[in-house]
């Protein structure tokens, strides 16, 4: 089979294009993935310029339409994870309390695939060796386990990220979206979608609007 260098050199500039637009449009989050859709869709393109720019079958306008239809679809798929709740949990799932003052729940080290000897892992990773050394401890979305120590200050929780409620959050310091509603009004704030970030500490309520 004989090479066509020009071909393979265009698929790779028109791949490189790709990436860096795709990168500036959405964020930098596929530079350091922080959730599913960013760590997939790097394989994905991975996939498509690898499988391509040597497939001499494929010419250079089918290859940028296979591009461009990539692309749309990584756009659509961000947006509607950033705007819409229900998609957001099912790509990017939802943080999971592992350990809630020094007890350790074993059903939701299952329901996230952790052992026993992954959690003591984790927590010795972090230089935690005994659980009632832990106030809480929660599994993120990217598999990262953050961890509040006892007599450690509670971090603030964001209650509200780009104009969506985060439920999960609500239930993990036992308060409702009514009661964040309730409160967010007082301090006039009525549309929650114009909010970018709302967090909870101590009682104290902070919102940064768009």
């Amino acid at each position: 089979m004989t090479l066509n260098f020009l071909e393979i050199l265009i698929k790779l500039a028109l791949g490189l294009f790709s990436l860096v637009f795709v990168i500036n449009v959405t964020g930098k989050g596929n530079l350091a993935p922080n959730s599913a859709i960013d760590q997939i869709q790097n394989y994905v393109l991975g996939g498509i310029i690898g499988g391509v720019i040597y497939n001499s079958s494929i010419n250079i306008p089918q290859y940028a339409i296979i591009l461009i239809m990539w692309t749309i679809l990584v756009l659509t798929l961000k947006w509607l994870n950033n705007n819409i709740r229900t998609v957001k949990h099912l790509i990017d799932g939802k943080p999971t309390t592992l350990i809630q003052h020094g007890k350790l729940s074993p059903e939701a080290c299952r329901s996230v695939g952790l052992s026993a000897a992954d959690v003591a892992l984790k927590l010795r990773s972090q230089g935690i060796f005994q659980l009632k050394q832990v106030k809480r401890a929660v599994m993120e979305q990217n598999g990262q386990l953050i961890v509040v120590q006892a007599g450690e200050e509670n971090p603030k929780y964001p209650v509200i990220t780009d104009g969506v409620v985060q439920i999960d959050i609500l239930e993990s310091i036992d308060k409702t979206e009514e009661w964040l509603i309730e409160r967010l009004a007082k301090e006039g704030y009525t549309d929650i979608s114009n909010i970018f970030i709302a967090e909870y500490e101590s009682g104290n309520l902070s919102v940064v609007t768009y």
